[in-house]
């Protein structure tokens, strides 16, 4: 990452220490080898997704500050072995983050509004508003087209449909510091980076511990809350499905990559030489996709042998 992007706005924001901006090239814990690792087409990568109907890999580069509307930010697309298609699939963005799609179009969480690209020929079809946002994080969508989005510093989760924007649920005692979001099924399963910064706090200080953060399950329809597991999980970044009913995570604080069991065990799978963001995860060869935001590479681990 750009020393632009390394501001104290920034580590509070995404709730990145110091520590996960320094590599350690001797990761202590489990490792994998990648299977392809791709540097040089990415600009501080954010968030990797796979949409499985194109068979196609997208992730967001910031590219600048990542609350500067500069229209620098981009959308790559690539192949499951790890072939860039188009480094600049999609222009004309600021500092896009989270993906998720719903049909053939590619929704991107973008600082104040969420953005809708057609996956068919990469241009930006649609732009929702959505107010009263600050710092659009993670996104994810419902079957019925509802697109949930997290604001990180705002401390609320959005939710998007026909073009209007509401608050799904909003505050520190029921959000923490949101990121990573899934809808599984129905309910909303939210990943916290931790507790909300206390007013006054120095970046970086006054969140608790790194691995402070904590997993959430909301009904889609009451929005009662309740907690995935009771283990504190880690700075949470990217949710996906294993396929057996748990879930994978990413700690971009702790430079992790996890497994949540469904009885709410926690395991690593691997420790990382530097931050992880908002993986992408092939559910069919167990494959994910991991942007590494402070390095500007992407790099895809089979998981396999280690969700044995």
């Amino acid at each position: 990452m750009t020393n632009r992007l390394a501001c104290p706005l920034a580590i509070l924001a995404l709730g990145i220490s110091v520590v996960a901006q320094t590599p350690n090239p001797q990761p202590e814990g489990p490792t994998l080898t990648p299977i392809w690792d791709l540097k040089g087409d990415f600009a501080a990568p954010e968030s990797a997704y796979y949409h499985a109907a194109s068979n196609a890999l997208f992730v967001s580069s910031i590219n600048g500050q990542i609350l500067e509307k500069d229209g620098n930010g981009y959308i790559s697309r690539l192949s499951p072995d790890g072939k860039v298609v188009s480094a600049k699939w999609a222009t004309g963005l600021h500092a896009p983050k989270g993906l998720r799609s719903v049909g053939n179009t590619l929704w991107v969480a973008d600082i104040d509004e969420v953005v809708g690209i057609d996956i068919g020929s990469g241009k930006i079809t649609s732009r929702v508003k959505v107010d009263g946002a600050t710092f659009l994080n993670d996104l994810a969508t419902a079957p019925d087209g509802t697109i949930y989005t997290s604001d990180s510093s705002g401390l609320r989760i959005y939710a998007v449909k026909d073009g209007k924007s509401s608050v799904f649920v909003e505050g520190a005692d029921a959000v923490e510091q949101p990121n990573g979001l899934l809808v599984d099924g129905s309910r909303l399963i939210l990943g916290s980076i931790g507790p909300a910064p206390q007013p006054g706090a120095a970046p970086g200080r006054g969140r608790g511990p790194a691995a402070s953060g904590h997993l959430f399950a909301f009904d889609l329809k009451t929005k009662q809350r309740t907690q995935v597991t009771n283990e504190a999980v880690g700075g949470i970044d990217g949710i996906e499905p294993d396929g057996s009913g748990g879930l994978l995570v990413t700690d971009v604080l702790g430079q992790r990559l996890l497994h949540v069991a469904r009885s709410g065990q926690v395991r690593v799978l691997a420790k990382f030489s530097a931050g992880g963001a908002d993986f992408g995860y092939i559910g069919a060869t167990r494959i994910a996709v991991v942007p590494f935001l402070f390095e500007n590479r992407v790099a895809a681990y089979d998981l396999t042998n280690a969700l044995k």
